[in-house]
């Protein structure tokens, strides 16, 4: 039999006492419990902390442990529970289990319960653990559960995309609408940086690139960017990005960006719409002063010298000055109708919202071009190089086609160099969805610097020649622009001039 000292004794007389102190200071509940082998389940210890975690009234200290337990634990909850602890007797496993249970005055409550298991040579069982109140970290939980809950209805409800860029790793989180933006699968993905930006239009890279790196050196208290993006059928949608720091290391560098994307597209269609409608609303405008200054000015001289003319006829006795007279009255009159007829073409043009467009064989029409000025060509000894394919077509109103060839052909012819063969250059090149075609001559060319602005206005003229009406390039540039088209010219002056009609295919 072993003996023990006073000294031994008093040394687990303290050991003891430490041990009841820390239980007893300890906010979990420790218990040591044993079910036997034939089910019968006591509990042999429970510290004083079961009081003040179960909520006892006074008498139920003195209940039975199992009983007590069985009456404050939810019923559902006490089931599994007893289910946890005989499948842990049964695999002699760690048993760890969470429970609700009801309290007169704290409401519901949380715990997790954990213990060991050893079992007894008389086949019992016995747990020893501790039971803690996990409400607080459970009611976070929740908190956090719904909020991310939330979170996920409003990202899923919302139109926008959302990214979360980890500038360490460069990789980047997108959401699943972010996704669908670019025509993928529906689904949260990470990937990398390069991802987007690779599919960044050309034009819109540079732009792009800067105002992110104008954020990332804090120039700028948030990104923001409106970039055209590549989706997976090939087709381009404007998204705007926009972002924020939200961390940051010691150093004060960049950690982590958070931002959202938002398709545009619709609404840069609309803002596109709205400048083509102000330019042509502009350009209508600027037509309609223009036809109004020539009405205005030209008519009223035509009619002014009519008027004039009829007064002297009026007046005049001699039979020889009336006869003079009324032949410059029929000078004026013709040049009256000559300007009606061509303010009535030009009216024509403009009023005309759709003009009929057909697929026109470009050398068919060239050539009957060259049948009508096969006089002037041959008197001026105009030498013509076609480089035209045999085939090639232009989408075109086939009058304007026709007048097009005529006015830039005669002008060349018009306006070529004394002192050289004039030569006449036609060819055409393909530019996405358009056919430009150039007209080329070597003849006297224009002062672009002195006459650019005006070259195509009504009634303009830059040479004198006695022919010359200025009123050609002005109507050809107007059927030009009805057609969808527009016009460009390089000119240097004694070396030629170039003109690029580019046709809308």
């Amino acid at each position: 039999m072993e003996t023990y000292t006073n000294t031994d004794l008093k040394m687990l007389e303290r050991k003891n006492n430490f041990y009841k102190k820390l239980l007893f200071q300890s906010p979990d509940l420790i218990f040591q419990f044993t079910l036997t082998k034939d089910g019968t389940v006591f509990f042999p210890y429970l510290s004083k902390s079961v009081t003040t975690h179960f909520d006892l009234k006074e008498e139920e200290k003195n209940m039975p442990a199992f009983e007590m337990l069985k009456s404050k634990i939810i019923p559902d909850d006490f089931k599994v529970f007893m289910a946890t602890v005989y499948k842990s007797k049964k695999e002699l496993k760690t048993w760890e289990h969470e429970f609700r249970a009801i309290l007169p005055s704290k409401g519901l409550r949380w715990y997790k319960g954990i213990a060991s298991v050893e079992l007894e040579e008389n086949g019992d069982t016995i747990f020893f653990g501790k039971i803690t109140d996990i409400t607080i970290y459970k009611e976070q939980e929740l908190k956090i559960k719904l909020s991310e809950e939330r979170y996920l209805f409003a990202l899923e409800a919302s139109s926008e995309g959302i990214w979360d860029l980890d500038l360490r790793a460069k990789k980047v989180f997108y959401s699943s609408q972010s996704m669908k933006m670019l025509e993928y699968g529906a689904k949260d993905t990470i990937d990398c940086i390069s991802k987007w930006d690779d599919r960044v239009h050309p034009e819109d890279k540079e732009k792009y690139l800067e105002d992110f790196q104008l954020h990332i050196n804090n120039n700028t208290p948030y990104y923001e960017n409106a970039q055209r993006i590549l989706t997976q059928s090939g087709e381009y949608k404007w998204i705007l990005s926009r972002g924020k720091i939200i961390e940051w290391d010691v150093n004060n560098n960049p950690l982590r960006i958070i931002g959202t994307h938002t398709d545009i597209s619709i609404q840069k269609e609309k803002e596109e719409n709205l400048i083509r409608t102000l330019q042509i609303v502009e350009e209508q405008n600027s037509r309609l002063l223009n036809f109004a200054h020539i009405v205005s000015h030209n008519l009223r001289s035509h009619s002014g010298n009519i008027g004039m003319l009829l007064d002297l006829i009026e007046d005049e006795n001699e039979t020889e000055n009336v006869s003079e007279y009324y032949s410059y009255l029929k000078a004026s009159s013709d040049a009256l109708s000559q300007t009606i007829n061509h303010l009535k073409e030009l009216v024509e043009i403009q009023t005309v919202l759709v003009h009929k467009k057909e697929n026109l064989n470009l050398n068919d029409f060239l050539s009957k071009t060259l049948d009508i000025l096969a006089e002037e060509i041959s008197k001026n000894k105009v030498e013509i190089n076609n480089s035209i394919s045999v085939n090639e077509t232009i989408a075109c109103n086939p009058a304007y086609l026709e007048s097009i060839l005529l006015n830039f052909t005669t002008n060349a012819i018009k306006y070529s160099h004394p002192d050289r063969t004039p030569i006449i250059s036609y060819s055409v090149t393909n530019d996405k969805a358009k056919k430009v075609l150039k007209i080329s001559d070597n003849g006297l060319g224009i002062n672009l610097e002195k006459h650019g602005k005006k070259l195509f206005g009504m009634y303009k003229t830059f040479h004198d020649h006695k022919d010359s009406r200025g009123i050609g390039l002005f109507i050809t540039k107007n059927q030009i622009e009805a057609m969808g088209g527009s016009v460009s010219v390089k000119s240097e002056v004694g070396v030629g001039t170039t003109f690029k009609i580019c046709f809308n295919e």
